[in-house]
C-alpha cells in the first residue's frame, strides 16, 4: 500500500516496530470504540455524574490537603479581622491574667493597623482597633461575674436547695465478699 504521491522508497511497512504493550493498548482501544458505537455503555449506573478521582490527580492536592488537615482559612484580611474581632472576647476569657489580656489586645490592634496600610483585597476593612483599658475592664467584669456565678452555684449546692443525690447500690454480683 504505497501512496501514489510518495515513491516506494519512502514507505517501508516494516519500519514500525510495536512492542506487546502497545499492541494490547491499540486492540483495547479499538474494542472500546466499537462498544461505544454499538451503544453498550449508554445505560451504565452513574453515567452523567462526576467521577470521584483521588486527590493526587489535582496539581494542588498537597496544598488543599494541608489546608484541610490544619483547618486553615485563607480569607482576605478584612474578613479575617472581623472573625477575629468577634471571637476575641472568648479568647480573652480563657487567658489567666491581665498582662496576657493586654498583650493579646495589643497584638490584635497591631494587625488591624497593619491591615489599614495594605491595599484592599476584598471587602472594605471596617474593624477598628480596641481600647486596651476598656477591653481589660470588660474582661475583669466578665471574670468577676463568672466567679460570682460559681460561688452562687456552690452555695446552692452546699445549702441543700438542690435535691440530694441518691447513692446507687451495686448489684449483688459486684459486691465484695469478705
Amino acid at each position: 500500500m504505497t501512496s501514489p504521491e510518495l515513491p516506494a522508497r519512502f514507505y517501508n511497512p516494516y519500519a514500525f516496530e510495536f512492542d506487546t504493550e502497545t499492541v494490547i493498548a491499540l486492540l483495547a482501544d479499538r474494542h472500546i470504540r466499537q462498544a461505544i458505537e454499538r451503544g453498550e455503555f449508554d445505560d451504565l449506573p452513574g453515567s452523567g455524574r462526576p467521577l470521584d478521582l483521588p486527590a493526587q490527580h489535582d496539581p494542588d492536592w498537597w496544598l488543599k490537603g494541608l489546608i484541610k488537615r490544619e483547618g486553615l482559612a485563607l480569607l482576605p484580611a478584612s474578613i479575617q479581622l472581623r472573625k477575629d474581632d468577634a471571637a476575641l472576647d472568648d479568647l480573652l476569657d480563657r487567658l489567666p491574667h491581665e498582662d496576657a489580656v493586654r498583650r493579646e489586645v495589643r497584638q490584635f490592634n497591631e494587625r488591624v493597623v497593619r491591615a489599614r496600610y495594605l491595599p484592599p483585597a476584598g471587602p472594605p476593612l471596617i474593624t477598628m482597633p480596641r481600647d486596651v483599658d476598656a477591653t481589660v475592664t470588660a474582661w475583669t467584669a466578665r471574670r468577676e461575674a463568672r466567679a460570682e456565678e460559681a460561688r452562687r452555684q456552690s452555695s446552692e449546692h452546699t445549702s441543700g436547695t438542690l435535691p440530694p443525690q441518691r447513692r446507687r447500690r451495686r448489684p449483688a454480683r459486684w459486691r465484695r465478699r469478705g
